[in-house]
């Protein structure tokens, strides 16, 4: 189940080749990784899959694919929109925003919630949850929730965790970042810490079965880096 510091991907706001980037936070000690990069043609895509499935298995991680096409592998993570019922998969996730999303969860795995915070990523998108809307959330929630939405710092991290968040997805403090394994493995050591102190030891129970950061400057894109077009919506991978 994802756990820790999960990261999702963006090759526009990375400041390096993908690839590169995921190694590196492998290197800071994340174990989950979320492909999404939903804009490229199938084949390039399931090819990335394929790089960075190896790069995370050599540490005895996991790749997820956002989407319900695993792209030849076993663990998909579903927008909220859909589709619905989730299709067959080892692995299943869901992004979540409120109530009336989680009471749709049938045979999820985990969810995402968000946003948290303020975010970068997606400017404006909300509003944030913070804290004590987390863990309400978290109450309600029949599965492990990851935290996602702005987490660029231990103190955000720790929040998370003792709200009863099993782990925090992250995607702009890492991708951006000028030195990624530096930013994962501070971000690591703020989860295990905040772990170690019992923080989120017992997660929220649900009521129902209802169902650090790092200085960075804007990317240049490079000559070589083909725009992409914005695709900011209300699913959170």
């Amino acid at each position: 189940m994802p756990s820790g510091v999960v990261l999702l991907t963006d090759r526009r706001v990375a400041r390096r080749p993908l690839a590169e980037v995921v190694a590196a936070a492998v290197a800071g000690g994340v174990r989950w990784a979320v492909l999404r990069e939903k804009d490229l043609p199938r084949a390039e895509r399931a090819a990335l899959a394929a790089e960075l499935r190896a790069i995370l298995a050599g540490a005895g991680g996991r790749l997820v694919v956002a989407g319900p096409d695993p792209l030849d592998g076993d663990a998909v993570h579903l927008p909220a929109a859909g589709p619905y019922p989730p299709p067959a998969a080892g692995l299943v996730g869901r992004s979540c925003h409120d109530a009336a999303e989680l009471a749709r969860l049938t045979t999820e795995n985990y969810v995402t919630l968000s946003p948290v915070f303020p975010t970068r990523t997606k400017p404006g998108y909300g509003p944030p949850l913070h804290p004590a809307g987390l863990r309400e959330l978290i109450g309600a929630s029949p599965v492990p929730v990851l935290a996602l939405g702005g987490i660029e710092s231990p103190g955000q991290v720790a929040a998370c965790v003792a709200a009863g968040a099993a782990g925090v997805a992250v995607l702009g403090a890492i991708m951006r970042a000028n030195d990624p394994a530096a930013v994962a493995a501070t971000l690591t050591a703020a989860h295990e810490a905040a772990g170690r102190a019992g923080h989120g030891a017992a997660r929220p129970a649900p009521t129902t079965r209802v169902s650090v950061q790092e200085a960075v400057t804007p990317v240049a894109h490079s000559p070589n880096r083909r725009p992409q077009p914005s695709t900011a919506t209300k699913e959170a991978t």
